[in-house]
């Protein structure tokens, strides 16, 4: 079955107490999604023991990145807040990744 679009996975962890197990759940709900829901999972983008308090994550900044070059439609990610827990750098990221969709 061939999959109708492309999607990217974003997981992190926030604080040393939590481990690489978490990530590794995170990355298998959104397969499983991905699966589901005929989303191809073409790339994984993880931060680990980083805070989503602040937009400074190697990861997420690569997958904003990454996003200008076509390579995806969509971001998956297990919960919202794995995403951003900043209101503002939430709204800004999405309207960003928003508009990297209509200049593909």
């Amino acid at each position: 079955m061939e999959c109708k679009k492309k999607g990217v996975a974003y997981v992190r962890y926030s604080s040393d107490n939590q481990r690489d197990e978490s990530i590794d759940a995170q990355i298998r709900a959104i397969k499983d999604y991905g699966q589901r829901n005929e989303i191809e999972i073409v790339k994984v983008y993880a931060d680990k023991a980083k805070t989503a308090t602040s937009d400074k994550r190697p990861g997420f900044q690569q997958m904003v990145k990454d996003s200008a070059t076509g390579i995806f439609e969509m971001v998956l990610v297990h919960k919202l807040d794995r995403f951003s827990r900043s209101k503002y750098d939430s709204s800004f990221y999405k309207r960003k990744l928003k508009k990297m969709e209509y200049e593909w």
